[in-house]
């Protein structure tokens, strides 16, 4: 019923919902309102990040990108999921899983380590203010950003190609929306052992520890906050890292609740609750806790907005040339 002759015998089957069919069509239309949001306001915070003078800071620079992260991030795996909900297959190509497991990790280590990075930033500014601008200069935070970057790609590489490699005894039904390390796993006709403590030693390295230093640095920004005079200043201080901190908060919490765990353990609709959360509700409330909680953002937005905005664009990118 889910693959038609010419489908491949590679191919795999993403069970998703076909055990409610009669939910399908309702997370249709809420998976693909929800990824337009995610594309609209990651794009718009990517742009206004880089276009406005006003944002042109480390904080933002990091910002951007975590809003090209989620943009990224979604686009791994809502398309297919969406063309799943609605088409009468519900496969995915030997490749395309591949491809989706890869990218997919490669994004979620990249932003454990980014938000680790983003909390130093702020504890920088905050703690440090007179050392700011050479700690956080141009030219380390294009470093850091890359580095950051090149270290979860290769962690994807590592936990991808043990996950791959794992013989399957010709099973392809996964009973999730995506192809992911602990739903893989649960095909595997062989013992696992390897994979799973191979799997928890990395996601610990990957989540506890830049967790851990995110809370260190926070306790020292808010010792650093409380010893400020003005209460004006304090509020500006902790509405600076409120932000960063509630998308930590969304990541963290649902990402330990999926790899810090044995895949053996590993219950199916929890599973899937847990990815659709990180996988989909974060990316797409990202941009909107950034934005909202930020006046600097929304100012920008507003100046974005205008005509003025982009004829001064428009006029400079002539001067230029």
């Amino acid at each position: 019923m889910w693959i038609n002759n010419q489908s491949s015998l590679d191919d795999f089957i993403l069970l998703g919902f076909s055990d409610r069919p009669w939910l399908e069509t309702p997370f249709f239309v809420i998976f693909l309102v929800a990824y337009i949001f995610a594309l609209l306001g990651n794009i718009s915070i990517i742009l206004v990040s880089h276009l406005d003078p006003q944002l042109d800071s480390p904080m933002y620079f990091f910002v951007s990108n975590l809003s090209l992260l989620d943009l990224c991030y979604t686009s791994s795996t809502v398309p297919q999921m969406l063309v799943n909900l609605q088409g009468p297959e519900k496969t995915i190509s030997y490749g395309g899983c591949v491809a989706q497991l890869y990218i997919f990790l490669a994004l979620g280590s990249t932003e454990c380590i980014l938000l680790a990075i983003m909390a130093f930033d702020r504890y920088a500014a905050i703690c440090k203010p007179l050392h700011y601008p050479v700690i956080m200069n141009q030219r380390h935070c294009i470093h850091v950003a890359t580095g950051t970057w090149i270290s979860g790609f290769a962690n994807s590489l590592v936990q991808s190609t043990f996950t791959v490699l794992t013989p399957r005894c010709g099973q392809r039904v996964i009973d999730h929306f995506f192809c992911e390390v602990p739903a893989l796993l649960k095909l595997a006709c062989t013992d696992t052992h390897v994979n799973e403590a191979e799997l928890n030693v990395l996601g610990a390295l990957l989540l506890l520890v830049p967790l851990t230093l995110i809370l260190g640095a926070y306790v020292f920004i808010a010792r650093a906050v409380m010893r400020i005079r003005s209460a004006e200043s304090r509020w500006k201080a902790f509405n600076t890292c409120a932000s960063h901190l509630l998308v930590v908060s969304l990541f963290y919490l649902t990402a330990i609740s999926m790899y810090v765990q044995p895949p053996s353990s590993y219950s199916h609709d929890r599973g899937k609750i847990m990815a659709l959360f990180y996988g989909i509700v974060t990316p797409t409330l990202n941009p909107f806790i950034y934005t909202l909680r930020n006046k600097d953002v929304k100012a920008a937005l507003r100046r974005a907005l205008t005509k003025e905005f982009w004829r001064k664009k428009y006029f400079k990118a002539i001067f230029q040339l």
